[in-house]
Parts: structure tokens; C-alpha cells; sequence
């Protein structure tokens, strides 16, 4: 490498870590991936008796320890006894204290979504009529603060190994062989693993904290990494673990009797042998992802997972490969440079692992975002345009690259043609330093030795030089440094997504709850004529819903004949039902006020929601009709 190339590319490194760190800094603490979708009592309603227990619904099974599930009076003391239990699916429960008094409640939950990531929130529900509480409003925060930052630069240093290893050794055994031989490229693979291990064994020490108390004196606490251990996400980690003494293994054998064999029958059998053990090894790590993470729960996880597998596999040979290829371009020795054979080799890899991620990709995205909105109404979504746009990109750059593959002159013609530029006198002068070196060593042995590491290193320069002073190779290097550019800001945005809530999830929990937490403060009138049939049947019902909101509401019924004047009827009943949710027909019986006017207070509405208003009115012992409209509560 050059005086100036290296100062440049010191330069872009210490700007891509910075952009990385931004984008790190920025995606902020892991967001829910299990959402709640319901609740009993609902957020913000008013319940005239203390309930017995408080349930909650989560969009997918969650781990629960003694302290997940909460209850808190209005002066912060908890009245839940006993641990959360599952009731049912997704549903899980606590028992409350008996004789609770009047008030605002606040219900905490902090748990594990199956998918390992940290989920935690809050919301109040008041008994008897709303009061001031000492608890605020907002969860406790886990996935966050100084241990959630250190786990998710754990994320990205595990993946960004495994990326290293996996795709290293692939360019090496697929693309160029002779690069076993080169010291910097075996740097290149062997710290892929360091990263990868170190990398795995920090997401192990911090995964109890992570999810638990987010304290980092915690980090060390052997009692929370037994209880890691037992779990989906410790077994995955452990795992990885023994793979990658597996891959040890490997490692020793591609850079150790693999790179010292002669080409022959017995290397192409011994390179069949290492192919077929990396891929094994390396489905085997890119599972240990897919077990414990977004493919293993929600919609097929039978498919979901398989085509992780596969999708991470084609990230590593293409980005792995990739900086496999810059390192050669730029640190391989004189003597061994990376052929154009390899470089188009490589293309064709390369090529193919997009074709892959691209169907893969497909499938990913419809199965977590689920609807097109999603790509502009979600973080989900959002991150994902990113994705595809480093990727186009990236692809763009590539196809660069690939003319400057075409162009690329062999290895041997431009060595020969390099040793032309330098004429028919350089060997006088080789036969003069020969000699003068024969004449040295035999006066001075050491001196000798010296004069012929000088020699050799200003050769190894001289043709280094040459060999960097091609314009077509010149030109891929550049291509190749910026296509890795790119690609160190597409992993830390991939990073992000693994800890984003996906669309699907974020949508359907907005829609079971999203419109409770910030209510309406209008008032849903609705008009419906009725006839029952009989004598004096006929007239029209003006209900009146105030403030029409999830929660406690007030209701004004009136009867009116076709004329509009004030109509008493015998009887009048109310029903509510929220066809969507199943829930419902909830009964309203209003009290008779004055003529033609009923009215009810404190009706309890769950959840926001389109609901149908049912209205019964018997005009006579045997002549009645129910009359109903759909209205938007909430």
C-alpha cells in the first residue's frame, strides 16, 4: 500500500466506525417484539368492584418471572399476590390482595418475548373513580441505558465475526486457494472468530441484566447466567459456542496442512472435505440466530427459519467475501497477488448471494411487515427501505466493480510485462549486487544477510508498486473499498432491525390499543327510527354518547314519536358489542329521567374500536324492535 492510499483508508474506516457508532447510538432501547394486545381490566376504564385478578394479552408468549406482573395502589404499594401465571395462550395473570379501596391502579409488566428480546410498559385502571397515584405512568426500562448499548454492540460484533469467518473462508476455498497462504487474509478469518466468540460470550454475561434489572453490576452475577442458561436465547448462545470450537477446527486445517498441500487430486478432495465441513459449521452458527430470534416466532417458523438460515449464509459469502477480496487487493504480498481469475470468481459468488438475499429478503419482509403501509408507518418498515437502498447501492457499486473485473489483465502477462518496462540492463546490475553479495558473505555473514532482506524487501516493493500502478487493478480496488463502505453501515442497519418491533406486530398491537391511550374528547350521537308494529309503534331513538372514549362514558337516550315530541315507552334496552374483538354484547340499562328521556352513567367501554350500538324498544306487552347502528368509539 501506498504513503497516500493508507492515510485514506485509515481515514474511511474511522468515518465508517463513527457512522456506525451514530446509527448504534440512534436506534435507542430494544423495542417490544411481543406487544400487549388487551388487558382485563382495560387501560383507563373505571370498575365499580375490585377484580379479583389482573390479566394481560401479549401478541405472542412471553417468559414471566415472580416480579414480571405488577399491581400498584394509588400510593405505590403492590397488591398482587402470588406469581404471574398463563391462563391461557398468550393471556397471563395475577392475582390482587382482597378489600382493594377506591382509586387509580397502575399495572407494570416486564417480560421476555419469544422471540428474546426485552418487553416492558405500564398503564393505569381506577376502582369505584379515578384518584392521584404516586406511580408514574411509564414501565421500567429494560433493553435499555449503558447495558442495552453494550449488548447491542455485542449484536453487531457477533455479527459482523461471523460475517469475517464465514464469508473469509469461503472466498478462500471457492475463489482463491492460493490465498490460504496469505498472512493477511488468515488475520482476516482467525479475527472473524475472535470477534465472533469474545462477541458471544458478552451477549451471555449480559443477557440476565439485559432483560432483567439493566444494572451492569449485574453482569457478573452468576445466579442470572444460570438462569440464562435455561432458557431459548442461553441455549442458542451456547451453542454457538461449541460451533465455533468446531470451527476452530477448520481454521487450523485451511491455514495449516490445507495451504501447504501441492495442487493435485489430494488438495481438490481435502478442499471437497473443508466445503462441505464449513457449510455444515457455518448453517450451524447462522441457526443459532434463527432458533432464538424473529424467525422463530409469528406466522410459519417451519419455513421462517430455514430461510434465515439460508439469508444469513448468502450476507456472509457476499459481504464476507467482499472484504476477503479488499484485503487482498490491498495487503496480499508481491509475490502472491490476487489473480483476475479469483476477482471473477468472486463476482459470479457474489452474484448469486444476491439473487438469494433477494428471495429471501421477499419472503422476510412480507412475513414481518404483512401490509405495504407498514414500510411507512413502522420503525420496522422504515429501517427496511434503508436495507433495500444500501443494498441497490451496493448492487450499483458491484456492477462497477465487475466492468473493472472484465478489464482486469492476468497476473502472469502483467508481471512479464512489468519486467519489460524495466529493460535488458537491469541484469548486469542483479549479477553485480550477486556478486558483491557472494564477496560479502564471505567476509561478513551477518552484513550479508542483511544486504539480501534489504534487497529482497526494495524488490518486493519495486514490483508491488507495479503491480498498484495498473489502472484496472487500481480501479477495482477503489470500487471494492466503497462497495465495503456500504456494507459496514447495511450490517450496523441490519443490526437495528433484529431489535425493532416488526410492522405486522406493531400495526395489530396499535390496533387492539393504540387509539385507548389517547382518546377522543368528542361525543358519538346516533339516530335510529323505529316501528315495532303495533299501535302507536312508530317514532325515533337519539342516543347520545359523551366523550365517546375507552373508558368510563355517559349516556342520554331519547324517545321521540315521528312528530318530535317526547315519547314514553315501557321499556328500553341498551346493548354494545365489538364484533372484531368478540367482545360484547355489553348491556346498558339506562334509568328512566323524565319523559322520553333515559340516561345512564359510567358505562364502561374496553377498547377503542368500531362498535355496534344495539337499541331495544317495546312500545306494549308483546310489541318490540331492535334497532342498531355501527359507531367509532375511541
Amino acid at each position: 500500500m501506498t504513503r497516500t492510499t493508507t492515510p485514506r483508508l485509515r481515514t474511511l474506516v474511522l468515518l465508517l466506525l463513527a457512522t456506525t457508532g451514530a446509527l448504534l447510538a440512534g436506534a435507542g432501547p430494544a423495542a417490544a417484539h411481543a406487544a400487549l394486545t388487551g388487558s382485563d381490566p382495560a387501560q383507563g376504564v373505571v370498575v365499580r368492584q375490585p377484580p379479583a385478578r389482573v390479566s394481560l394479552t401479549f401478541s405472542e408468549k412471553v417468559a414471566v418471572n415472580d416480579d414480571s406482573l405488577r399491581v400498584l395502589d394509588p400510593g405505590g404499594r403492590a397488591v398482587q399476590t402470588g406469581a404471574p401465571a398463563n391462563v391461557s395462550g398468550t393471556t397471563y395473570a395475577v392475582r390482587l390482595k382482597g378489600g382493594l379501596g377506591k382509586g387509580t391502579y397502575t399495572v407494570t409488566y416486564e417480560v421476555v418475548s419469544a422471540d428474546s428480546h426485552p418487553v416492558a410498559g405500564a398503564y393505569t385502571f381506577s376502582i369505584g373513580a379515578p384518584s392521584r397515584t404516586v406511580v408514574p405512568g411509564t414501565g421500567p426500562t429494560v433493553g435499555g441505558g449503558v447495558v442495552g448499548d453494550l449488548y447491542q454492540a455485542g449484536r453487531y460484533v457477533s455479527y459482523a465475526g461471523f460475517i469475517a469467518l464465514a464469508g473469509g473462508a469461503a472466498f478462500v476455498l471457492v475463489c482463491w486457494r492460493r490465498g490460504a497462504g496469505v498472512r493477511a487474509l488468515q488475520r482476516l478469518v482467525v479475527g472473524g472468530w475472535l470477534a465472533l466468540t469474545a462477541g458471544t460470550l458478552w451477549l451471555l454475561l449480559l443477557r440476565g441484566s439485559y432483560t432483567g434489572s439493566g444494572k451492569v453490576a449485574d453482569v457478573f452475577d452468576l445466579g442470572l447466567l444460570g438462569q440464562v442458561l435455561q432458557t431459548k436465547s442461553g441455549a442458542a448462545l451456547v451453542s454457538r459456542l461449541l460451533l465455533l470450537a468446531a470451527a476452530a477446527l477448520f481454521i487450523a486445517v485451511l491455514f495449516g496442512s490445507y495451504q501447504r498441500r501441492e495442487e493435485g487430486a489430494e488438495k481438490r478432495d481435502l478442499t471437497f472435505g473443508l466445503g462441505l465441513g464449513g457449510v455444515v459449521v457455518a448453517a450451524g452458527l447462522a441457526s443459532s440466530w434463527a432458533m432464538a430470534e424473529h424467525a422463530s416466532v409469528g406466522l410459519q417458523p417451519g419455513i421462517a427459519m430455514p430461510v434465515d438460515v439460508v439469508h444469513l449464509l448468502a450476507v456472509a459469502a457476499w459481504l464476507g467475501g467482499l472484504t476477503a477480496l479488499l484485503v487482498a487487493l490491498y495487503r496480499a504480498p508481491a509475490e502472491t497477488p490476487v489473480e483476475a481469475a479469483a476477482v471473477r470468481r468472486f463476482s459470479q459468488l457474489a452474484f448469486g448471494s444476491v439473487l438469494v438475499l433477494v428471495a429471501t429478503g421477499v419472503y422476510q419482509s412480507w412475513r414481518q411487515l404483512g401490509s405495504w403501509s407498514a414500510f411507512t408507518d413502522t420503525r420496522y418498515g422504515q429501517l427496511l427501505l434503508a436495507k433495500i437502498a444500501l443494498v441497490a447501492v451496493m448492487v450499483g457499486i458491484a456492477s462497477v466493480s465487475r466492468r473493472w473485473t472484465g478489464r482486469l489483465a492476468d497476473q502472469g502477462a502483467e508481471g512479464e510485462e512489468g519486467r519489460r518496462t524495466e529493460g535488458s540492463g537491469r541484469e548486469p546490475v542483479t549479477a553485480a549486487k550477486a556478486a558483491g553479495q557472494e564477496t560479502a558473505a564471505a567476509d561478513d555473514s551477518p552484513r550479508a544477510a542483511q544486504l539480501a532482506r534489504q534487497r529482497a524487501a526494495v524488490d518486493a516493493a519495486r514490483r508491488k508498486r507495479l503491480r498498484d500502478g495498473d489502472a484496472e487493478r487500481f480501479g477495482l480496488r477503489r470500487s471494492v473499498l466503497a462497495e465495503a463502505a456500504v456494507a459496514v453501515v447495511l450490517l450496523a442497519v441490519t443490526t437495528a432491525l433484529t431489535q425493532t418491533e416488526p410492522g405486522r406486530t406493531e400495526q395489530e398491537a396499535r390496533a387492539a390499543t393504540g387509539s385507548v391511550t389517547a382518546p377522543t374528547n368528542g361525543t358519538v350521537s346516533l339516530n335510529l327510527p323505529f316501528d315495532t308494529g303495533g299501535a302507536n309503534g312508530k317514532g325515533v331513538v337519539a342516543l347520545d354518547l359523551d366523550p365517546a372514549h375507552a373508558g368510563a362514558n355517559e349516556l342520554h337516550l331519547f324517545v321521540r314519536t315521528p312528530g318530535g315530541q317526547p315519547f314514553d315507552v315501557p321499556e328500553v334496552r341498551i346493548a354494545l358489542t365489538l364484533e372484531a374483538r368478540k367482545i360484547g354484547p355489553l348491556t346498558v340499562s339506562p334509568e328512566h329521567i323524565t319523559t322520553g328521556h333515559w340516561s345512564a352513567d359510567g358505562v364502561q367501554i374496553p377498547m377503542a374500536g368500531d362498535w355496534k350500538v344495539a337499541v331495544t324498544v317495546r312500545t306494549s306487552d308483546i310489541d318490540e324492535v331492535t334497532v342498531s347502528k355501527n359507531a367509532q368509539i375511541g
